[in-house]
């Protein structure tokens, strides 16, 4: 089992890249960062996670690095790439990427002229990803329904072929779980309630997990033991941004995910 913490980037960008220091300091193995452009009227504060990551990835020297998770419809795969590589280069072979749909489909999307159609959404990260995938890897011509790209990005990734890519879903949609069959992982996500190891492992069921991760929220008061017996792989702690989140979390993090 592997641990990480997922930062909200809603406090001042210093805190954010301390919280992962903090969490490398007391045995962590991965820093994500969560993707928003806004989130709430209550949330004024939403830095860009990659330059973020950039800025943790100077500031520590083993944990893996990544966002939890970008929204690929709202970003273009190109970018994205780019994006990854660099950050693949900075941190020395330590990037990872999560996707998944986004939310919230109207404040975060709808509100800022992007696509706020789920089902639209769902066809333009599929086929992004496909594009993203090969785009990492090298030379790419490429016509669909969302995107028509030809290009060389150079450099390629460190991390051959390319960075390891988990794609988020809502527990209990399986189609998210056969979209990550493709990749390296899944990060099931509760559907307004903590996902619990009865929750993870009827999810996954039957889903051939040899060299896959399973990247869980970890609820609190349940044993890492009890989500491991389920199917996971790695275990995320995050929080709800809301009141004196800050300091909480920060206290939370400071302590060695393994007792």
């Amino acid at each position: 089992m592997r641990y990480a913490v997922n930062i909200p980037p809603f406090t001042d960008p210093t805190t954010v890249v301390q919280i992962a220091r903090d969490a490398e300091a007391a045995g962590w193995d991965g820093v994500f960062v969560w993707d928003h452009l806004q989130w709430s009227s209550d949330h004024p504060d939403v830095h860009d996670p990659w330059v973020l990551l950039g800025a943790i990835a100077q500031a520590t020297e083993q944990v893996r690095l990544g966002t939890l998770v970008t929204p690929l419809p709202r970003r273009r795969p190109w970018v994205v790439a780019k994006q990854l590589t660099t950050l693949d280069h900075l941190s020395r072979g330590r990037a990872v990427l999560g996707v998944g749909l986004g939310v919230p489909d109207d404040l975060d999307f709808g509100h800022l002229g992007d696509v706020a159609d789920p089902r639209t959404r769902g066809s333009m990260l599929d086929e992004g990803l496909a594009l993203l995938d090969g785009l990492l890897r090298g030379p790419v011509r490429h016509s669909g329904e969302h995107y028509a790209v030809e290009a060389d990005l150079r450099p390629t990734p460190v991390q051959r072929p390319r960075p390891p890519i988990g794609v988020a879903g809502v527990v209990p949609n399986r189609k998210p779980l056969a979209r990550a069959r493709r990749f390296d992982g899944v990060v099931p996500i509760g559907s307004g309630e903590l996902l619990t190891p009865d929750d993870l492992a009827s999810y996954l069921g039957e889903t051939p997990r040899k060299g896959w991760d399973v990247v869980a929220p970890w609820a609190p008061g349940i044993a890492a033991q009890e989500y491991a017996d389920a199917g996971a792989t790695w275990l995320v702690t995050s929080t709800w941004p809301v009141g004196d989140w800050v300091e909480e979390f920060r206290d939370r993090v400071r302590c060695d995910p393994r007792g």
